[in-house]
């Protein structure tokens, strides 16, 4: 019986499972401050036998097993989490293994050991939703260099009719600058689900996030990309996204038919949850072979 965590911006999501993804339990509650929220994660689990937890968190976060603050929340818009010792606060109460990495490479995790992406040895997970993460499996290991890859916040070519300055508070028009949830509010004045029928909102969405698969592909060459989160709710960005994807490689690099190889999550919403089993059960297998 393993734990897992999905620890988002704006809500938590704990689940009981297992080693081949089933969920046995889950609940979610609001992601308010730290106290509060750990509090009912403590609640949720401290009933159940489980032998390892994996956590998949917002971020940014310190994955250096090495580092003096590994655990930990760093510089994130949520002030109250800025700093906060994420995988110390859970040992405190739970003396099991503890699998810990970013929300969305948990998610490419499970996208590739059960998703869209099963039998593939890279993937990338990508969620547009109230900020961009991306998620990478390369030669089938969680991409980790200095730090976890943060790829919402490259630098894109500006439409040429687009006058809005950008939401990052870091970067302004970086990609989630541009085409995260709150921009799309701020630029068009409601929220995306009221824009279902202005066919302007979601080809301008594509067009940005095209210019970052077009800098994905050539980087990382990634088998799959699976496109996530609350904005990719709106089905009619795929195709935007394949119209700019398809003027931006020119026939430059030979890509699978789109349709079938940029794709939706093969999991659902159930992607980052079953990827924090994974981790868990990562972690359990780690400690075992130490």
């Amino acid at each position: 019986m393993l734990g897992a965590i999905e620890a988002g911006g704006t809500k938590f999501v704990c689940a009981i499972g297992d080693e081949n993804g089933n969920l046995i339990q889950r609940a979610q509650f609001p992601t308010t401050v730290p106290d509060e929220t750990i509090s009912q994660v403590i609640e949720f689990f401290k009933n159940y036998p489980i032998k390892a937890i994996g956590i998949g968190s917002f971020g940014p976060i310190d994955v250096n097993l090495a580092s003096p603050t590994y655990g930990s929340i760093t510089s994130t818009p949520k002030m109250t989490w800025q700093g906060f010792p994420f995988v110390q606060a859970i040992s405190q109460h739970f003396s099991v293994p503890i699998g810990f990495n970013t929300d969305v490479n948990a998610a490419a995790l499970g996208e590739a050991t059960f998703g869209a992406a099963k039998g593939l040895d890279s993937c990338l997970y990508i969620t547009v939703g109230t900020g961009i993460g991306v998620g990478a499996i390369v030669n089938g290991e969680l991409l980790q260099g200095m730090t976890h890859p943060e790829m919402g916040h490259i630098l894109v070519r500006r439409h040429p009719l687009d006058q809005y300055e950008g939401k990052c508070p870091y970067h302004r028009d970086c990609l989630e600058g541009l085409a995260a949830g709150p921009a799309i509010e701020a630029r068009w004045g409601e929220i995306g689900s009221s824009l279902v029928n202005r066919e302007e909102v979601w080809d301008l969405e594509g067009y940005y996030i095209a210019q970052a698969l077009m800098q994905y592909i050539l980087i990382l060459s990634p088998k799959k990309i699976v496109l996530g989160g609350g904005v990719m709710n709106q089905k009619q960005v795929f195709e935007s996204i394949y119209k700019y994807l398809n003027e931006l490689v020119c026939h430059y690099v030979s890509l699978p038919e789109f349709s079938e190889y940029i794709v939706p999550p093969g999991l659902g919403d159930r992607a980052g949850i079953t990827g924090a089993l994974m981790l868990a059960r990562n972690a359990l297998h780690k400690n075992a072979l130490v």
